[in-house]
């Protein structure tokens, strides 16, 4: 078992706990705080924990580059255009949500990106953060080295990364652009990397852009200073970038002071301009344009080709969630019923819960996954052990227990813990199965590490405390008993007869399910645990 998967369980253990004990305080102080004391105790809780389990931000090692030819990118498109076709066989209604837009949006872009395999122009982009020197850099290089050269070049300054207003996250969507369109990034910074720059630059290399890291207004640091920001840049590149990709310039450095001694004896003092120190980058672009020409342009159409395809995939995915999320929401209500009804004890309540196989079945459909009844019983299984390892069941149904106890004091039902906790966990279970289809191709063996990855990621991102409230009192309205309102009897001047005794009707539910031939019974969860699941 490696270290961070112990971390990942450790910390699911703890989420669980804090999530528990803050709810508990919510009795305690909720007459002085009132209708804030969830947000209060439980937002900073988790919030906490959340940052305390994050993984510090690297940047992965890349392999070594390999030569990309024209068959590989006329693949890399085909996959594209085939990702795109299916997003237009399986949108029903292209007049929603701009469907039409997109799916022009994205044929347009798989066009341009075949029309200019084989333009002869190179295009470089310049990016970076505010007051980098970007512009500078950038007006330089065209006035005098671009108008120098015999290939023709288009070089871009983009707007500044990182923006806090509204408008400028407008502008950076632009720069973003035309990092996208641009063949070579120059990416400029004025010191050591920050997080989100370091996110930047593993973004343009997952696009698979030709980058150059430049350090800029070295002079203003000492000497001693200046090597070691450039050792450090180098060290934080290495295994992404070479060493000669990373240089240092000084576009616009400040002025020196100058002293003459007269001859009367006395002092001259004036400030003059320092020359431009550019030369280390001009001679890494040189060589780069010389050495790299063609495959600049057959790079970044790759990597066009490959952020078009996952662009098309994240629309396919957003339809086909739109119609799994239904699917979801009537298995959970289905299962919260049954249970409400016939409460069985916790793992149990697992089997009938979390665990609907017909769910299964219904979600790979959706996303192109064919399973048998054997299969679809395996992943079933696989979720429902792993629920049980990780400690959800017990932890999710004492924070469910938690809230009812202190929010529904004059509602009591035996079944009524169960049922919200089974519709919990069938939601938890459905979700999971969207992220792991959405992130799979068709006809792969299930993976069942990526499943559990997967799982609590999810249990995460529904263990708030202002969801479970929601979530719980929507089940409340699903599940409570509702009873005809008796008609008054007419008027009548003569004694009521003796009234028949009444005989006890049955308990009418806020969700029925229609049971069907095509529907598959679920089975109980010591059958499902109990035999060997090999997943690989």
């Amino acid at each position: 078992m490696s270290a961070m998967t112990v971390q990942l369980r450790r910390s699911l253990v703890l989420g669980g706990v804090g999530l528990i004990v803050s709810i508990g305080l919510l009795e305690v102080v909720s007459h002085s705080l009132g209708e804030w004391t969830s947000a209060i105790l439980l937002g900073s809780g988790i919030a906490w924990l959340f940052l305390k389990v994050q993984p510090r931000q690297t940047l992965p090692a890349q392999s070594a580059i390999v030569p990309i030819n024209l068959t590989t990118v006329k693949t890399a498109l085909a996959d594209a255009e085939g990702a795109i076709n299916q997003f237009a066989a399986e949108v029903q209604d292209l007049t929603i949500d701009g469907s039409a837009q997109q799916l022009s949006a994205l044929r347009s872009q798989i066009q341009q990106i075949s029309g200019e395999l084989d333009r002869d122009e190179i295009r470089l982009a310049v990016m970076g953060g505010k007051s980098v020197g970007k512009t500078t850099l950038t007006q330089w290089l065209k006035s005098n080295w671009a108008s120098e050269l015999s290939q023709t070049l288009s070089l871009e300054d983009t707007p500044e990364l990182f923006a806090a207003t509204e408008e400028g996250l407008l502008a950076e969507c632009d720069a973003w652009k035309l990092g996208r369109s641009a063949d070579l990034v120059m990416f400029v910074t004025n010191g050591d990397l920050t997080a989100t720059e370091l996110q930047a630059i593993q973004k343009l290399m997952a696009a698979h852009k030709r980058l150059v890291l430049v350090f800029n207004k070295q002079d203003q640091y000492l000497p001693a200073e200046q090597q070691a920001i450039l050792t450090q840049l180098r060290q934080r590149m290495q295994g992404i970038l070479a060493e000669q990709d990373v240089v240092t310039i000084a576009t616009q450095p400040g002025l020196v002071k100058v002293r003459q001694h007269q001859v009367d004896g006395s002092i001259k003092e004036w400030l003059e301009p320092r020359q431009v120190q550019i030369a280390p980058l001009i001679d890494r672009l040189n060589t780069i344009l010389m050495q790299e020409g063609r495959q600049l342009v057959l790079a970044s159409s790759l990597g066009n080709a490959k952020v078009l395809k996952t662009e098309a995939k994240k629309a396919l995915n957003t339809v086909r969630r739109d119609r799994a999320m239904p699917v979801i929401d009537q298995a959970q209500w289905i299962v919260a019923t049954a249970t409400f009804a016939n409460p069985f004890p916790a793992l149990d309540l697992l089997a009938t819960a979390a665990i609907n196989v017909q769910m299964v079945m219904d979600l790979g459909s959706l996303y192109q996954q064919k399973f048998s009844l054997a299969q679809a019983k395996t992943i079933a299984s696989a979720i429902a052990g792993l629920m049980v390892k990780l400690g959800l069941v017990e932890i999710s149904t004492q924070a469910i227990a938690i809230i009812l106890k202190t929010n529904v004091v004059t509602y009591v039902a035996g079944g009524l813990l169960q049922g919200v906790s089974a519709a919990y966990l069938t939601r938890l279970a459905g979700l999971t199965l969207i992220e792991y289809f959405e992130g799979e191709t068709a006809g792969e063996t299930i993976k069942r590490d990526r499943l559990q990855q997967i799982l609590e990621t999810v249990f995460q991102q529904n263990q708030r405390a202002s969801f479970l409230q929601e979530f719980v009192q929507q089940a409340i309205e699903k599940l409570k008993p509702t009873a005809p309102s008796p008609s008054p009897a007419p008027w009548s001047a003569e004694p009521p007869a003796a009234l028949p005794k009444p005989q006890e009707a049955p308990l009418q539910l806020g969700v029925k399910r229609v049971d069907t031939p095509d529907r598959i019974p679920l089975e109980p969860l010591r059958e499902l645990v109990e035999e060997e699941v090999i997943l690989s």
